[in-house]
């Protein structure tokens, strides 16, 4: 009976591998170590395996458009999930925001408890933000110069990245004595003024199926992990609000 037993223990574990899929998910930059934090619990808790592609939203979303393999799209906005349905790439009623973000201002060698002043004062030489075309961390970026008064004189000195990820490695290699960045990249770190939200408009992140993913048990055991309260929990220690 105990070699019996075995057999079907092996035979269930053979059946449970045999099972398991792998997703191929595109990510918004700012949410890199977020979701690196999510891959292993999800395949702690289904046996799925999650593959990541990060980049600027407004790139991975033109990849996705030219036919990149992706299965879910996790974008740092709103509007390019919607877009992606309407479009005919992505699944109608899948789209939901798993994270709110926040912008901040980042220097490594600047006092930035006043981050208003820092950038009114004009004493740097180079700050950093991500694309404004592309990524919507450098939107809220632009909005928030704009709505200090302030595009014309910083506008100068931008130094420009594709993502935020560039824009944070700009601060940290000293390329840029500061820089716009997603809050959640910064956590725990000094030299950080949270820009206030009455700056920018709110930085919605949506998740949405993609049809590529449709058919993919993997894919779609994701987008529910994403609603889970052990999901939700990495997303809110990673400096995210969730609704």
């Amino acid at each position: 009976m105990r070699r019996l037993g075995a057999a079907l223990t092996m035979v269930g574990l053979l059946a449970g591998a045999a099972q398991a899929e792998t997703v191929h998910i595109a990510v918004a930059a700012n949410f890199t170590a977020a979701a690196e934090q999510l891959a292993a619990l999800f395949t702690a808790e289904t046996g799925h395996e999650v593959t990541y592609s990060f980049g600027a939203t407004g790139l991975l979303y033109t990849q996705i458009s030219q036919g990149a393999p992706f299965e879910l799209l996790l974008a740092a906005d709103d509007q390019r999930p919607a877009r992606a349905v309407a479009e005919g790439f992505g699944v109608a009623g899948t789209v939901f925001t798993y994270a709110i973000g926040a912008l901040a201002l980042y220097s490594t060698s600047l006092d930035m408890s006043n981050g208003q002043a820092v950038l009114s004062g004009g004493g740097f030489d180079k700050l950093a933000i991500a694309d404004p075309e592309t990524a919507p961390y450098g939107r809220a970026a632009a909005e928030t110069m704009a709505a200090l008064g302030l595009s014309e004189a910083i506008t100068p000195k931008l130094v420009t990245g594709e993502n935020v990820s560039q824009t944070l490695q700009f601060v940290e290699t000293g390329n840029a004595e500061l820089g716009f960045v997603a809050a959640s990249q910064v956590i725990g770190k000094a030299g950080v003024w949270i820009v206030p939200a009455d700056l920018y408009d709110p930085i919605r992140q949506d998740a949405v199926l993609l049809r590529t993913g449709e058919a993919n048990p993997a894919a779609i055991a994701f987008i529910d992990f994403l609603r889970s309260a052990a999901a939700i929990a990495v997303i809110e220690a990673s400096g995210y609000f969730v609704e």
